[in-house]
């Protein structure tokens, strides 16, 4: 469980970077070169969720969703010095539960 923690913790890290280099290069007339380490950031993150210990790989990434959007939320806060707010802090943390719903779930032979 605990390397599923930091597994997941790793590759929203990986996936946002990745997706803010694209958005600093279209959205914020960044040169293209920042496009370079965000393409090996989010190859990192696609191999970082393969290191995941699921029967299924869907379920997998239904729950990394809930721990992407806590890591996105922090995003918001540390690197582009937006505060989240109370409905941000509250969505965020109405995912996490799912997350681990699903995550920690039993489940029945089918």
């Amino acid at each position: 469980m605990i390397k599923t923690a930091f597994v997941y913790v790793g590759a929203a890290l990986a996936e946002i970077a990745g997706c803010f280099s694209f958005w600093m290069w279209l959205r914020e007339g960044k040169p293209i070169w920042w496009l370079a380490p965000g393409m090996a950031s989010l190859a990192l993150f696609a191999w970082l969720l393969t290191q995941v210990d699921s029967e299924a790989a869907g379920r997998s990434y239904a729950a990394y969703g809930g721990v992407y959007i806590i890591a996105s939320i922090g995003w918001l806060w540390r690197v582009e010095h937006v505060r989240p707010d109370r409905w941000d802090i509250a969505g965020a943390a109405i995912c996490l539960v799912g997350a681990a719903v699903i995550l920690l779930g039993r489940r029945t032979a089918s």
